[in-house]
């Protein structure tokens, strides 16, 4: 007697641990995107930006080293997104140019011809950066939404690590899409480059200048006028300060009160920026955002650490770019491959609908055990409830998000839980026949099916821990409830039941049949 009812006191204290954890269910359980509405975005990572980016980084070191060891040469040029060439040298410079590769690019190959040498990235580099790239974008987009604000995002790579370029973000509640996506999306990528000509009106007076063709250590990037016309410089390829170089970023204003970005370099940024103003004293600097000059000033003086990027922003647009800036810019630009916008209403519905089907099958459920089973068949009603308390306490606790693909996954372990109290019920019934006492009955009865539940139940769990391991969100929602559901379906139909029958001889005294 002692034992049953410490048994009912640690499915007492169970049940109230769990329904504490549960209660009330709209603060503690999240909903999913399907329920509650939002976006869903698949995003594909364009990886050989953030390789070229590389390649301009080398570039740029390469022309500090020569120009640091008096080298003389022509022109180095950029080849492709993962290549660069050195040209127009004498052949006493090559063994230098070839030491200097030697010792400070381990990462690249290189080739020589006449009078020109040709570095190549390595593969195996080139491969890590791309996937590097793609894991810098996942956390800089989760730094980008946790600064918005969106509660519960769901954002996670597609795929095995290494060779996916996708992204999934899933957005619950979110009520302004558009200022979502666009700060999703916008790369943020801050270049300070140095003006070689312009501003002209259009393309083809900029490129009158250098008979229809750009110089191949430039590039030609569009600015916006003050009118919101277009305009076009002509700048130097290689920038001298990069995003990567930002330290912070927040919203000040310029010089006519307007909003303005300001922001502050990191310690080798603000020496390279020092070095290059120190240089190109008098001439123009162009900021460059996204591949759109916002100023070109004029450099008057050495500049250190700081500087302020202006436009024609809105505090909101201004407010956003510095939060751009300071969770930091993606290494590389991403695309669409995938949008999706669920109302909430439609959540809403889902829910309805979700709650209905559980409802029915478990008054079904409930009902077939009842009149097949009789009186003990209230046993497995009990666990069969017991479980779903379970089940929600355990999505409190753990955070997990529910999804409408959980319901189902819910649903189903309604199902499988009374699973368990028929092959222990059949059992019971078997043993009944042959003779042996109730009491017998169920000892043989709960011993015998629990091995065949346990193995049955163990590997529905292993199939759903793959599911969860490489499933996407929908599918990650379905097997971690299932998880969950055939846990507690274990307890409840191995440890819960038999605590009632043991309760049920106690308060009977005397039992000689079953309702069963």
């Amino acid at each position: 007697m002692k034992n049953v009812y410490t048994k009912l006191g640690i499915i007492l204290f169970v049940t109230i641990l769990f329904v504490i954890l549960a209660v009330p269910p709209k603060e503690k359980i999240k909903l999913g995107l399907d329920l509650k509405g939002g976006i869903h975005l698949v995003l594909k990572v364009q990886t050989d930006d953030a390789v070229k980016a590389v390649t301009n980084q080398a570039i740029m070191q390469m022309e500090n080293l020569l120009k640091d060891k008096k080298i003389n040469y022509t022109k180095i040029k950029r080849v492709g997104v993962d290549s660069f060439s050195i040209e127009g040298y004498d052949s006493a410079a090559e063994q230098q140019i070839t030491a200097l590769l030697k010792t400070d690019f381990p990462d690249w190959n290189y080739s020589l011809s006449v009078n020109k040498i040709t570095v190549n990235m390595k593969v195996n580099v080139k491969t890590k950066i791309k996937d590097q790239a793609v894991e810098q974008a996942k956390e800089t987009i989760r730094n980008r939404i946790d600064q918005f604000g969106v509660a519960e995002p769901v954002i996670q790579r597609e795929g095995l690590t290494g060779q996916s370029e996708r992204i999934l973000v899933e957005l619950p509640g979110v009520e302004d899409p558009g200022r979502v996506k666009n700060l999703i999306k916008s790369t943020a990528v801050l270049e300070l480059k140095l003006v070689l000509n312009g501003p002209f009106a259009s393309k083809e007076k900029l490129l009158e200048k250098y008979n229809g063709k750009i110089p191949e250590d430039a590039e030609l990037v569009p600015g916006i006028t003050k009118d919101g016309g277009k305009e076009y410089y002509l700048l130097k390829k290689v920038a001298a300060v990069s995003g990567m170089d930002l330290k912070d970023a927040k919203v000040g204003q310029d010089k006519y009160g307007a909003p303005a970005v300001s922001f502050r370099l990191k310690r080798e940024g603000a020496k390279k920026f020092e070095r290059f103003t120190r240089a190109h004293k008098g001439e123009r600097l162009a900021i460059v955002l996204d591949n759109i000059v916002q100023s070109a000033p004029t450099i008057n003086d050495v500049i250190y650490d700081s500087g302020i990027i202006t436009g024609h922003f809105t505090y909101d647009e201004a407010n956003d770019l510095a939060l751009k800036l300071r969770s930091g810019s993606l290494p590389a630009s991403i695309i669409y491959l995938e949008e999706r916008t669920i109302g909430p209403s439609l959540g809403a519905d889902s829910i309805r609908k979700g709650l209905k089907a559980m409802l029915i099958g478990f008054f079904f459920v409930v009902f077939f055990m009842l009149f097949y089973y009789k009186l003990s068949g209230l046993n497995a009603v009990i666990a069969l409830f017991l479980n779903i308390v379970l089940i929600m306490g355990a999505l409190a606790y753990f955070k997990a998000t529910l999804t409408l693909p959980g319901m189902a996954g819910i649903i189903l372990t309604i199902g499988m839980s009374v699973d368990a109290n028929v092959l222990i019920f059949e059992r019971i019934r078997e043993d009944l026949r042959l003779g042996k006492t109730p009491k017998a009955a169920i000892d043989e009865g709960f011993r015998s099916a629990f091995i065949t539940i346990f193995d049955a139940n163990i590997t529905t769990v292993i199939a759903a821990v793959f599911l969860f391991q490489f499933g996407t969100g929908p599918i990650k929602g379905f097997a971690i409830t299932l998880i969950i559901g055939i846990l507690a379906s274990m307890f409840t139909a191995v440890y819960v039941s038999r605590a009632i029958f043991d309760l049920y001889f106690v308060l009977k005294k005397r039992v000689d049949t079953l309702s069963i």
